[in-house]
């Protein structure tokens, strides 16, 4: 059992113990859920490459060894902190919907009636958008890379997993029987991602722990990009595959939309950010700690939004100051749950492509709008469901993982297909699926995020970075994966260490909450209103939220999937030495491991 105690300057505290030790480095760290992906990233980093090259290499590791979560058919997005310049830098790596997918067509297509609201079906081929993950790999080691790898050297640990095969892992072997039937039924090259088995019907099944898995088609696939960069996935066979495995299920994407990413490449946005100076953590830390997410098409806003209500809730008198022992109480969880349910109303509503409809983020994080915001809060009781809808919630079919190097950089990356192996559909001879990212466009006529060509939708895959607001040092780098539990996650592990003084891994090991697991209405209503709570939170503090209005329950076992996975880098200095200190949740099959 590892003591959650900090090294120095953080006070040290043991009310909470935390499963595992916390990992420390001097020279860097690759934190992931896949121990064959976090090896691969401390390889590129022994061969010169720094943080970035680093997590290009774990993306694709893991893309071989854990390919119901992610893979190079789905998006990324990554924030990387320079230490030189102690700039923090975005890039959005999401796909975008082809230029036939109108929201007449689509509404055609799915045969919705007129005046009916509808959604794109998470196994429908219309739901696959262009993958965006190939060109943000390649940009991001053109962008943040050392110089001192190729794109080749980075995705050579991929290759050799691929073609050589790995011994499957435990949580990894769950998804992939899980999902064994979709692959199977959708479409004719379900047998390229399962393994052979001529006693079983199909000659193919799921892998088993254990067992040893390879992939030569995806291997193939690696080679093309890292020969040809973004042209290599982007044009030629692997596009050609692409838009014929589509078409024939009866999708719109083309050729064209392909290589208008490929030209396009990823985007470098602006991160967006609030200061964070509550329940005394302005004091001691001489300013405060600064969340830094991306803008929309993502949803990190929410976590910004709320972490600003819980600031205000605490200046408008409405919550006290938490002490040590008030973690996961049920003043706690209440404050925390309003706030983010208040956040998710909103960007339920405003969340889409920027690039097509305006987003007014610098007013939703603005303290002015957020005191507007926090006066919804009743201390005393739940308020009612906000007009737009509260969050939704999919199983954990996302990897976060990040890296840090001895030069002091660090990098916060996240992959997803969206919902496990995406929509199951394997191009033929790629090794992949395509993701399923297009099932969060609206369907609604005037919805900010209605299904227009060549747009973007709201993504809920995000990276988290925190920085020390009086200098811009670096703090942390970390993410907590799982659909829409993501910013819910990211506010709970930074309150975690910066109000409850936790270190990395007894953050991510401390028993969280998830509002809703299900999708909400078109009309903005809730199909699930309940909040889930993980098993550890005392079981008065389940019946106290009942009592104010919550609808509660708790799960245990492998239900606390719902809960996400997470990781952590963060930084100190000790007699002037840097150090990083890892964790690697506990609910995942991975680990943080130093360089």
């Amino acid at each position: 059992m590892g003591s959650n105690v900090y090294p120095h300057p953080e006070p040290q505290f043991v009310h909470f113990s935390g499963r595992r030790s916390v990992v420390h480095s001097t020279k860097g760290i690759v934190s992931c859920t896949q121990p064959l992906a976090t090896a691969a990233g401390l390889d590129i980093l022994r061969k010169g490459g720094n943080a970035a090259d680093a997590a290009v290499a774990v993306a694709a590791a893991i893309n071989v060894t854990e390919p119901g979560s992610t893979g190079i058919g789905g998006d990324m997005f990554c924030l990387y902190y320079d230490a030189k310049t102690k700039k923090v830098h975005a890039m959005n790596g999401s796909g975008r919907s082809g230029q036939n997918m109108t929201l007449e067509q689509m509404r055609k297509d799915l045969k919705i009636p007129d005046g009916q609201d509808g959604k794109i079906p998470m196994s429908s081929v219309h739901a696959a958008t262009v993958p965006g993950a190939a060109a943000g790999w390649v940009d991001c080691v053109e962008t943040f890379g050392s110089g001192k790898v190729s794109l080749e050297d980075v995705l050579q640990p991929a290759i050799e997993l691929a073609e050589k095969g790995f011994a499957v892992s435990e949580l990894s072997a769950t998804f992939w029987a899980q999902s064994e039937k979709d692959i199977k039924r959708a479409s004719p090259n379900g047998s390229e991602m399962l393994k052979k088995d001529s006693s079983v019907a199909e000659g193919c099944r799921a892998p088993k722990a254990g067992e040893i898995m390879k992939n030569p088609t995806i291997a193939n696939t690696f080679k093309l990009l890292a020969k040809h960069g973004k042209k290599g996935f982007y044009e030629g066979e692997v596009a050609e595959q692409i838009v014929k495995v589509v078409s024939d299920l009866g999708g719109r994407l083309t050729l064209d939309d392909l290589k208008h990413h490929s030209e396009t490449g990823s985007e470098p946005v602006e991160a967006i950010s609030i200061q964070y100076t509550g329940q005394g953590v302005g004091e001691t830390t001489g300013g405060g700690i600064e969340l830094w997410e991306h803008p929309p098409n993502g949803q990190g806003i929410v976590a910004l939004m709320a972490l600003g209500i819980l600031q205000e809730l605490e200046k408008q008198g409405k919550i006290s100051k938490w002490a040590v022992d008030d973690h996961n109480s049920t003043q706690h969880l209440h404050a925390v749950i309003e706030a983010l349910r208040i956040a998710f109303a909103d960007a339920h509503w405003f969340v889409t492509d920027p690039n097509v409809v305006k987003v007014p983020s610098k007013e939703l994080i603005s303290p002015a709008y957020l005191a507007e915001r926090a006066k919804a809060f009743d201390p005393k009781k739940a308020i009612s469901a906000p007009i737009h809808g509260s969050p939704a919630h999919l199983q954990s079919d996302t990897v976060y993982f990040c890296c840090s190097d001895p030069e002091g950089n660090a990098i916060s990356f996240i992959n997803s297909n969206y919902g496990g192996f995406g929509t199951g559909i394997i191009p033929q001879g790629c090794g992949f699926t395509l993701q399923n990212r297009g099932a969060n466009f609206s369907l609604t006529k005037g919805h900010p995020n209605e299904l227009a060509p060549r747009k973007r939708p709201y993504h809920t895959i995000i990276p988290g970075l925190t920085t020390y607001a009086k200098d811009q040092s670096l703090h942390s780098v970390y993410g907590v994966m799982g659909g829409f539990m993501q910013p819910q996650g990211h506010v709970q592990v930074l309150l975690n260490q910066a109000v409850f003084k936790l270190h990395p891994q007894a953050a991510l090991d401390s028993p969280r909450m998830c509002i809703g697991a299900g999708m909400p209405s078109a009309d903005g209503s809730l199909t699930d209103a309940t909040v889930y709570l993980e098993e550890g939170i005392d079981p008065r503090v389940v019946e106290e939220l009942r009592a104010m209005g919550h609808s509660v329950a708790q799960l245990s076992g492998y239900g606390r999937a719902m809960f996400g996975r997470g990781q952590i880098i963060r930084q100190h200095f000790d007699d002037g030495v840097m150090v990083w200190s890892g964790g690697s949740d506990l609910r995942g099959d991975g680990a943080a491991v130093p360089l």
